[in-house]
């Protein structure tokens, strides 16, 4: 599928006309500049054309933003990769340094360039559009993104320049989606960038680089699957600014598309309330899970830290506490693959169908070893289970008193499952109903 990279100078509304063409709120829009710091892909479909469009940090020399450099060297990277180039600059401001910078470097980068001006909301606003014919890249196209004018007759002029492509299906159907999830700053990209072997999010040691969440295919070493790096997700009281407020909201979302959660913890701080509170959402959400404690080559160690550290983990997880818990140092590369390893094992766990026969055969004699507890002299007889068509593991009981199954037994029953049938990292859910 073709690729077109959308560039430009800070807030000129780049990530405005990407959520236009992708046709959702995928990007943050804020009227801050620098909001965008990573790419960030989506799909575009105009008139039966399908291409991909990827968002870029604004381009900017000079100013006090610390990840200026790695914002440039991003959208550098994003005009390599990209067929076509949509460069956008703004009507009112005219020409800037910052847009003759851009202008030379797609100039030698022999890349088809599409030259958008936006904010042009009305006809007077036309005149100003004319300025940036000296910057030698041909046709201007004037649109509003805000309002969607102009957005035709552009979209017309990049399908007539993107080269003709066979149609296929979507190659990254039905992969899992694995979301790295966790507090600011315990090293969410770096293990994203690792896995992946090249530097494809931003990483400073300012907590909170990372705002939108950041989709990408993952195919190494045997696995493969949609890898999603999430915003740092702090306590709401924390949360200071409407733009950090919309990160969270991306990373809350990340976790409920996803099928496997990576919840990453920092080994000097341990496992704290707010890691607590988004465990407590993957398991709301019923998600996969496995914990990542990175930063572990910073902790002095003896030969019973880790079961010290695991055991003090599964106290405070419980009573969920069959998850795969995985000591890494991401800086060093450090047991990053049995990351790979265990999310891969609890994806399949995940999506395991148990037969019917199987069940019954397995768990109703654990029943009549141990049946439910008798209520106001009344017996419950579990006569039937199976496994429910659901995207996590869910069992239905079914019995003569369904009302008088209370949570202590279902807990029992969830423990038997998890006993004879391996499913580590995963939610399961019990349902009692009537026979």
């Amino acid at each position: 599928m073709s690729l077109v990279a959308i560039v430009g100078r800070p807030n000129v509304g780049k990530s405005t006309l990407f959520n236009r063409l992708v046709g959702m709120r995928q990007a943050i829009v804020d009227e801050t500049a620098g909001v965008t710091r990573d790419r960030h892909y989506g799909k575009c479909d105009w008139c039966g054309h399908e291409f991909s469009v990827v968002d870029t940090g604004g381009w900017s020399s000079g100013s006090d933003d610390a990840f200026e450099q790695e914002i440039r060297k991003q959208v550098v990277i994003a005009i390599e990769e990209a067929d076509l180039v949509l460069f956008m600059v703004e009507a009112a401001t005219g020409i800037t340094d910052y847009d003759s910078e851009i202008a030379d470097l797609l100039r030698r980068s022999k890349k088809p360039v599409v030259l958008c001006v936006n904010k042009v909301d009305n006809g007077d606003k036309v005149y100003d559009t004319y300025q940036f014919y000296s910057l030698g890249l041909g046709e201007i196209w004037s649109i509003s993104a805000a309002n969607g004018s102009g957005t035709g007759d552009l979209l017309d002029e990049i399908v007539r320049l993107l080269p003709e492509e066979e149609h296929v299906e979507d190659p990254f159907a039905g992969l899992p989606h694995i979301a790295i999830v966790g507090k600011p700053n315990v090293g969410k990209s770096s293990l994203t960038n690792a896995l992946l072997g090249e530097e494809r999010n931003i990483v400073t040691p300012v907590a909170g680089t990372t705002r939108d969440s950041i989709s990408t295919h993952y195919n190494k070493f045997g696995h493969e699957f949609i890898l999603v790096d999430t915003a740092g997700m702090r306590r709401k009281t924390k949360v200071s600014e409407d733009l950090e407020f919309y990160s969270v909201m991306r990373a809350i979302r990340a976790i409920e598309h996803s099928d496997v959660c990576i919840l990453m913890i920092d080994a000097a701080n341990g496992i704290e309330a707010q890691d607590m509170a988004i465990f407590n959402l993957i398991r709301k959400n019923k998600k996969g899970c496995v914990v990542v404690v990175n930063k572990w080559d910073t902790i002095e160690k003896d030969s019973k830290t880790m079961k010290t550290y695991t055991e003090g983990i599964q106290a405070r997880l419980a009573p969920f506490n069959d998850v795969p818990i995985i000591f890494t140092s991401v800086l060093n590369k450090q047991r990053i693959l049995d990351v790979l390893d265990a999310v891969s094992k609890v994806y399949d766990n995940y999506s395991r169908k148990i037969q019917t026969s199987v069940l019954n055969e397995v768990m109703l004699p654990e029943i009549e070893n141990y049946p439910p507890p008798a209520w106001k002299g009344k017996y419950v007889k579990i006569k039937f289970i199976t496994q429910l068509p659901t995207a996590s593991p869910s069992f239905a009981f079914f019995c003569n008193l369904p009302q008088y199954v209370k949570e202590p037994y279902k807990r029992f029953l969830e423990n038997k499952l998890r006993e004879h049938f391996d499913l580590t990292g995963c939610p399961i859910q019990v349902f009692i109903r009537q026979k």
